[in-house]
């Protein structure tokens, strides 16, 4: 609990077995989260094995690959169904550092922010944690573009670390995402048409063999995705609603 609001950790998990358990360990070190939902996207290796052993973690296993945003859609509706005040998500691949969780749901509880990011960006920590070149190219790229065309100055879009307040969970329509990693664009893109504020905290960043990522045809097509969904945003700010804020539309 942090200032009485139950805080819950979700994890979209796939072939995490190597790194969840240090992640976990960290996660609840900081002493302040009831629960840890762990979603398994049909892994092919002892993930899930691993996190039913480990106290205060719910387990869900999809037996299909539902892909990343598939993923994060149950995350949060167990999340929302657990009871959850303060939804915090990190990926339990250890690239990002579970000490940041207090930060993060203060930031929410007080009131502040009803979703918080943690920046790679922010001070620089990017290249020196050992982000590829041609990846920090193209996330300063899609920023840019992505800040003109919704109107806002965050310093990136692409983390995954990421704390909702649950009155804005609710209120999001993400079961329209898409299931593939534009999911975390699209929902930063509901948060921004709902007016809301986003706050950032500086998050160094690990890049290791273990560490999740995505090939390069595949981060093509997500590059495209986020400026579509950008497109997308600024054509509904126009007409007055669009197939990604159909419940946003009567505002």
């Amino acid at each position: 609990m942090f200032n009485g609001q139950q805080i819950v950790v979700v994890m979209p998990a796939y072939n995490a077995a190597r790194t969840l358990r240090q992640t976990y360990d960290e996660v609840m070190a900081q002493g302040i989260v009831d629960l840890v939902i762990l979603v398994d996207d049909a892994s092919h290796d002892d993930t899930v094995a691993i996190a039913r052993t480990l106290p205060r973690v719910h387990v869900a296993v999809h037996p299909m690959n539902r892909g990343y945003g598939g993923n994060q859609k149950t995350c949060y509706r167990i999340a929302l169904a657990a009871g959850a005040d303060i939804v915090i998500m990190i990926h339990p691949d250890y690239q990002y550092t579970p000490q940041l969780i207090p930060a993060m749901a203060s930031l929410v509880a007080s009131g502040l922010y009803p979703c918080v990011l943690a920046s790679r960006i922010l001070g620089g920590g990017a290249l020196r944690g050992g982000m590829p070149t041609w990846k920090y190219v193209a996330n300063r790229f899609l920023t840019l573009v992505e800040n003109f065309l919704l109107g806002a100055k965050l310093s990136e879009y692409h983390t995954g670390y990421r704390a909702f307040a649950r009155s804005l969970l609710e209120r999001l329509p993400f079961e329209e995402n898409s299931d593939d990693f534009v999911f975390d664009n699209q929902i930063l893109a509901q948060v921004l048409w709902l007016d809301c504020a986003i706050g950032e905290v500086t998050c160094p960043a690990r890049y290791m063999p273990e560490a999740s990522s995505i090939d390069f045809p595949r981060s093509v097509r997500y590059g495209f995705g986020c400026i579509l969904t950008a497109l997308q945003y600024r054509w509904a700010k126009i007409r007055g609603g669009g197939p990604l804020f159909p419940q946003l539309c009567e505002r």
